[in-house]
């Protein structure tokens, strides 16, 4: 019969709930720091059916009892595995509010047993609950920056221990992650425009995160922002390119850089071996993203983290941000290290009604009697220690001075600005120099023109 041929058998159905149950998570999963003691004392008793019921999942139960043995039992033997189970039990939970009370207890039992083999596993527990909470590069990086902290920490901490091999991967992860934030908003300051914000992020990327994926394409983008804010940058420009001659010899850019030092009259250095061995063996090793992974790492909550490094140390200090270029570094003709901005207490209460504002007078350069710091009349010293403010150059040809004066000239030029013209408005604005500068005929040439014409008499 058709109902009967249909039917399905009792033993298939009972085996597929079993493979239903048994994937729902009633798995037993088994604890990593069990006792193995074999004796039958109360505590033992009590730690060992807290362990049990951590390995079935049951972790409101488990934390109960281990509470209740740390409380009964205040000399037991078993209270510093008890407290690292509390810990563990939290962890397993997962979650940001049970993941939140994992670390504040592994971190209570680091405090309390700074000595047993357990503290460098709950310094790896940190750094993997932050890990595991990491966001994607153009996302928010907090736990991004918390999670390399907690790791490098158990890399200074406990560099010998199990954990240091897997710390030290984790750590070239979350650079990667984080080097990839920065690039990828200095890409977007450089397509805005913004060359000097630009050059700062990826400055910052290719010292901070040598070991980025993209470290060669950061300085090769960091190069052409230089070079674009002016002559002035030559020389970051040109360092830019020896770094990626040397220290990224495998690099698609390698031969263009090499084309721009020679243009710029620079020594091509040589390819650093340690560097070209090991991006060698990175290339070799770099896993594949395959097209659906691509897709569906969009849906994905974790960062992709498969170009990470496998070679190398990674960076032990903390990413400081750097000052771009747009800002003033300090005042023409003053003491080096100083701020062009300067803080002091105002006693007179009237001072900034009174007083004239100070971003309207620019700061007088040293020496030259009041001149601004911008202006073109600047006091050249003369070498030699007998030579006085008036003597000439000692060099006939005057080339010191020449040099003096291009090297001024270049210092008085205005720093790069973030915020560029509109295309239509710099068009505007060119057209308007030209017709200034387009010099107007004389007026004694325009006369005769007017006169050459025949005159005709009128009838009377």
């Amino acid at each position: 019969m058709p109902f009967a041929r249909n039917r399905i058998h009792p033993l298939a159905a009972a085996a597929a709930l079993v493979a239903l149950i048994s994937a729902g998570g009633c798995r037993r999963h088994k604890y990593e720091n069990p006792i193995v003691k074999d004796t039958q004392q109360p505590d033992k008793v009590l730690f060992d059916k807290a362990v049990n019921d951590i390995e079935r999942g049951r972790y409101e139960v488990a934390r109960l009892t281990l509470n209740t043995l740390i409380n009964t039992y205040d000399t037991s033997e078993y209270l510093a595995k008890s407290k690292l189970a509390i810990a563990d039990s939290w962890y397993r939970e997962g979650g940001s509010h049970a993941w939140a009370q994992a670390e504040a207890e592994y971190k209570d039992f680091k405090l309390f047993y700074p000595t047993m083999p357990e503290a460098a596993e709950s310094q790896e527990k940190v750094c993997l609950i932050h890990y595991k909470q990491m966001e994607k590069p153009d996302r928010d990086s907090q736990q991004a920056l918390r999670a390399e902290d907690e790791c490098r920490q158990l890399l200074v901490e406990y560099p010998n221990s199990k954990f240091a091999p897997q710390a030290q991967q984790m750590l070239r992860n979350i650079q990667e992650v984080l080097a990839q934030g920065e690039f990828k908003t200095g890409v977007f300051y450089r397509t805005k425009g913004s060359f000097p914000a630009a050059a700062n992020r990826l400055q910052a990327v290719a010292d901070q995160y040598p070991l980025f994926s993209q470290a060669d394409e950061a300085l090769w983008l960091l190069a052409d922002s230089f070079n674009r804010m002016g002559d002035r940058f030559e020389e970051k420009a040109a360092a830019a390119y020896t770094r990626i001659v040397k220290d990224y010899p495998r690099s698609n850019h390698v031969a263009e850089a090499t084309q721009k030092l020679q243009a710029m009259n620079r020594p091509v250095p040589e390819a650093d071996p340690v560097a070209y061995a090991r991006m060698k063996y990175e290339l070799e090793n770099r896993q594949k993203i395959s097209p659906v992974s691509h897709v569906m790492d969009m849906f994905r909550h974790s960062p992709e983290t498969r170009a990470a490094a496998k070679s190398g140390s990674p960076a032990m200090a903390a990413n400081r941000p750097t000052i771009p270029l747009s800002v003033p570094a300090s005042v023409t003709g003053s003491t080096a290290g100083a701020s062009d901005v300067s803080v002091q207490t105002l006693t007179d209460s009237t001072a900034l009604d009174t007083k004239p504002d100070a971003r309207q007078n620019p700061p007088a350069a040293a020496g030259t009697g009041g001149t601004p710091a911008n202006s073109s009349v600047t006091a050249t010293p003369v070498a030699g220690a007998n030579s006085s403010p008036g003597a000439a150059p000692e060099s006939g040809d005057g080339s010191a001075a020449r040099s003096a004066g291009s090297t001024a000239t270049a210092q008085n030029q205005p720093l790069p600005t973030n915020h560029q013209m509109p295309a239509k408005k710099q068009k505007k604005q060119k057209k308007n120099k030209d017709t200034k500068e387009k010099p107007a005929a004389p007026a004694a040439q325009a006369q005769p023109a007017s006169t050459d014409k025949p005159k005709t008499d009128s009838p009377q």
